[in-house]
């Protein structure tokens, strides 16, 4: 599903943002990415989305070396990707039926599907009720919900979610763990970036720790175990 090998990223101004970092996460799998600003999550992140290219080793995703996918092909590539943000990123002008349905109508999908799939994947995220409603009328948790619906409205094999608690009270955020841990049950690749400990051991998925550019940790079922 998703493999580095051997991974290193330098930045012009001689930062090592990665160091031989080798990874591999199994298809279906719940991952978290946990360190301390500047240890590499975000860089780990931006070359899954072919953002930015590694100075040397490899990635592979869902059967593709990515260094062979040219940047006219880097968009349907990431049509199989969904990504949620700490910032929710909805356009304000547009419904909550709207901004979903953007999505779908990006990658030129059939009204009728749109129509079809919309509502279903509102269902799912619990936001049956507020499809007319625009994104400033609604609370912060519900916001995250539509970027949610947004990211998989299109059946993405991955989804990738940047500390998509990080805005949130616990409540709020333990409501938003508990529909990402339903996305991934239905068969969703979820890797998640965060720095919210209580959220990593009360879940109990696979941690992987990041310092300084290199993996630490990768633990099955581990505690977050990392001090900023």
């Amino acid at each position: 599903m998703i493999e580095f090998k051997n991974v290193c990223k330098s930045y012009d101004n001689n930062v090592m943002a990665l160091k031989n970092v080798d990874v591999k996460i199994d298809k279906g799998e719940f991952i978290f990415l946990v360190g301390a600003s500047g240890a590499g999550k975000s860089t780990f992140i931006k070359m899954l989305l072919k953002e930015i290219e590694p100075t040397s080793g490899s990635i592979n995703v869902n059967g593709n070396d990515l260094s062979n996918i040219k940047r006219k092909q880097v968009p349907y590539y990431r049509r199989k990707i969904g990504m949620v943000f700490q910032d929710f990123r909805l356009i304000p002008t547009l419904s909550v039926y709207e901004n979903v349905a953007f999505a779908m109508r990006v990658i030129e999908a059939n009204p009728k599907d749109i129509r079809k799939r919309v509502p279903m994947v509102l269902a799912m995220v619990g936001l049956s009720d507020k499809q007319k409603m625009f994104p400033t009328e609604l609370s912060g948790g519900e916001q995250q919900r539509v970027s949610l619906a947004r990211a998989i409205v299109n059946n993405p094999a991955i989804l990738i979610a940047d500390e998509p608690t990080g805005n949130l009270d616990p409540e709020t955020a333990s409501g938003i763990m508990e529909t990402l841990d339903d996305i991934n049950k239905s068969g969703t690749t979820v890797v998640m970036a965060t720095h919210a400990k209580d959220i990593v051991d009360i879940m109990k998925k696979r941690v992987i720790a990041m310092e300084k550019g290199s993996i630490v940790r990768d633990e099955k079922r581990g505690m977050y175990g990392y001090e900023d």
